[in-house]
């Protein structure tokens, strides 16, 4: 009788353990736990060194000989390197985030998201996203960034360090105010940063 009820058993032993290791490999993928303890650090350098546009100033012009050039010009030159349009401090949503945020404009005209001094969790899916939500503190603030518009500029490239992120030409940069390290797959902020204007 033993022997009958093991041969029954063996089948719906197999199904059961195979089962259990789906069910298993699919929670090791979706949740990808051990990237919390895996690091990765990024240092990208942005062409130039990024100012604040300088305040004009205007100084009572030198006298000049008769005849000789103007020492001036009418109008200033604009800056030759990479310019901050807007910048804010990284907050924390569901993990512990740290580090800047800035909107620059190269030298060549182009745009990009500049993350530095940047520390969070290393997860899932993690996005770089510029969007239209408000940034509010505590869990408050965890859900609100896909409830509006965003753009969303890529995967983040790691979750330590210095970072760019190129914008599209077409972004207009009035309509978005915020930048959040958002977790794609549980729909969650790791941290974000309200972007104020410095010119």
């Amino acid at each position: 009788m033993g022997r009958v009820r093991d041969g029954l058993f063996r089948p719906w032993t197999a199904v059961l353990l195979a089962g259990v290791t789906a069910v298993a490999g699919f929670g090791l993928y979706w949740f990808q736990p051990w990237k919390l303890w895996q690091d990765e650090t990024v240092r990208e350098a942005l062409p130039g060194t990024a100012t604040t546009a300088p305040a004009v100033t205007t100084a009572p012009a030198a006298p000049t000989a008769p005849g000789a050039a103007p020492s001036g010009s009418a109008s200033a030159a604009p800056p030759a390197g990479p310019v901050t349009l807007a910048s804010g401090e990284l907050i924390s949503h569901e993990h512990a985030t740290t580090g800047t945020v800035s909107l620059v404009r190269l030298a060549d005209g182009s745009r990009v998201v500049r993350l530095e001094g940047l520390d969070t969790s290393n997860g899932p899916d993690l996005r770089v996203w510029l969007t239209d939500a408000p940034v509010k503190e505590g869990r408050a603030g965890w859900h609100v960034f896909d409830d509006g518009r965003h753009v969303d500029l890529g995967a983040l490239k790691g979750n330590k360090g210095d970072q760019n992120y190129t914008l599209p030409e077409d972004v207009d940069l009035s309509a978005w105010t915020s930048v959040s390290i958002w977790c794609d797959r549980f729909d969650v902020s790791f941290g974000a940063a309200e972007l104020a204007p410095t010119i």
